[in-house]
């Protein structure tokens, strides 16, 4: 995605930006309805290509990474600190392409202390060209990186593109897509060893029943199991949903708890998963769903086997957006929030979906993507800050079309919030 065709600048907002930006200055924001662009990177050093989930911290501080950029063109890691009526950008780390690794994807994932973990696709070491990607680790503070493994596209897999998972012991838990004994990426757990960190790999993908290639979203954790989205792969062929147990042995044992069907069905989960207070499950697909053009999707368990599923909505295509990458947010009413990564005005929407009678779902379109110098095509969804704000990252749009951080409020809707849609659904599975 990094060879996608970058919007041109607009020169003199570029030399505006960049000027304020050396000063330290927080910019202000773009607003179009309920939604406004906080930051938009400007390219070379500030960064560019945002495809990534963002965190935040007790502060209201945002992090994320760019794919391209900064001082040696191999990405950034960055923070967004919020300053009066804006935002100040500082990037934190530029990676060089080389040991240090490249074009960190996903963005970043926070510890108790401050300190941050992410991976890179590239650099690192191993027997890939350019690389087979890293995971590393930024120091709160000094912001010191530490590679804490260099894939080497053997067994312990390649091009490691999922945002990590910690657990209360600081272990560290991803997906790589590729590489592994099957060629089709792996599941696996670092932890620290002394003052060190070993891989432990923990699933193998087979492309059978368990399913092949791990999504890049972001695995859960809840009552010590595991739970994750391989993209493609399962009985049929679209992709799995799985649940990891560990033993006092060491060991995981991996179980597949839903297999895509495929259309009308979901199918092709790329985004990570959202757990409810009850247990069940929501996610996002690519493809699929009653018009191929994906889908959201609830997983509910039950006694035995597989769990249960049902569609809530299939993209139509036309303003109510396509194809979507993203995970999926609660807000204080129950509602869910999730992006497509096109669709709507062509740039992607973000999507409201509102339970109603009868387990039924309405969608509604609070704000449609209109590019630069709006965000345009989110391919991530969005983190909320406890106030009832969420706040996304797009890979193109903002003022010089590399990219943008926004904020949405819901209920403060745009031009496009009477676009309503009826819930399409497969039947319970």
């Amino acid at each position: 995605m990094n060879l996608l065709i970058r919007l041109e600048r607009i020169t003199l907002v570029f030399f505006v930006a960049l000027v304020l930006t050396c000063l330290g200055l927080g910019l202000p924001t773009t607003a179009f309805g309920g939604t406004n662009v906080i930051y938009s990177f400007a390219g070379d050093e500030d960064g560019e290509y945002a495809d990534t989930d963002l965190a935040i911290d007790k502060a209201g501080n945002l992090y994320g990474t760019t794919v391209l950029g900064g001082d040696f063109g191999g990405g950034t890691v960055f923070q967004l600190s919020p300053s009066g009526n804006g935002w100040v950008h500082t990037v934190l780390y530029s990676f060089t392409g080389g040991p240090d690794g490249g074009e960190p994807y996903k963005g970043v994932t926070l510890d108790a202390e401050g300190n941050l973990y992410g991976t890179a696709v590239t650099g690192g070491s191993g027997s890939c060209e350019g690389g087979c990607g890293v995971a590393y680790k930024l120091t709160y503070s000094t912001w010191t990186q530490t590679v804490i493994h260099a894939f080497t596209g053997g067994n312990d897999g390649s091009g490691p593109g999922a945002r990590l998972t910690i657990d209360g012991q600081g272990n560290l838990y991803g997906m790589a897509p590729t590489g592994g004994a099957n060629g089709l990426g792996t599941i696996y757990q670092i932890y620290p060893d002394g003052n060190n960190w070993a891989l432990n790999v923990i699933h193998t993908f087979t492309g059978g029943a368990d399913g092949a290639t791990g999504s890049a979203g972001q695995m859960l954790l809840r009552g010590g199991l595991l739970y994750g989205a391989a993209t493609a792969g399962g009985i049929y062929a679209k992709g799995t949903v799985f649940e990891l147990k560990p033993t006092q042995s060491g060991e995981w044992i991996f179980r597949t708890i839903y297999s895509f069907r495929g259309q009308p069905d979901a199918g092709f989960p790329y985004g990570g998963l959202l757990f409810d207070a009850l247990g069940h499950l929501f996610g996002t697909t690519y493809y699929d769903g009653a018009y191929n053009l994906g889908a959201v999707y609830e997983l509910f368990p039950r006694p035995a086997g597989e769990w249960n599923e049902r569609v809530l909505y299939s993209f139509q295509g036309g303003s109510d957006g396509q194809n979507s990458i993203s995970n999926l947010v609660f807000d204080a009413a129950g509602n869910l929030y999730g992006t497509t990564s096109e669709g709507g005005l062509g740039s992607g929407v973000i999507f409201e979906l509102t339970p109603t009678a009868n387990a039924r779902w309405r969608e509604t379109v609070p704000h449609q993507f209109q590019g630069p110098p709006d965000a345009a095509f989110a391919y991530n969804g969005m983190v909320a800050d406890g106030s009832g704000n969420f706040y996304g990252a797009t890979v193109h749009g903002g003022v010089d079309g590399e990219g943008a951080i926004y904020k949405f409020t819901p209920n403060q809707k745009s031009r496009s919030d009477a676009t309503m849609f009826p819930r399409i659904r497969a039947d319970d599975k």
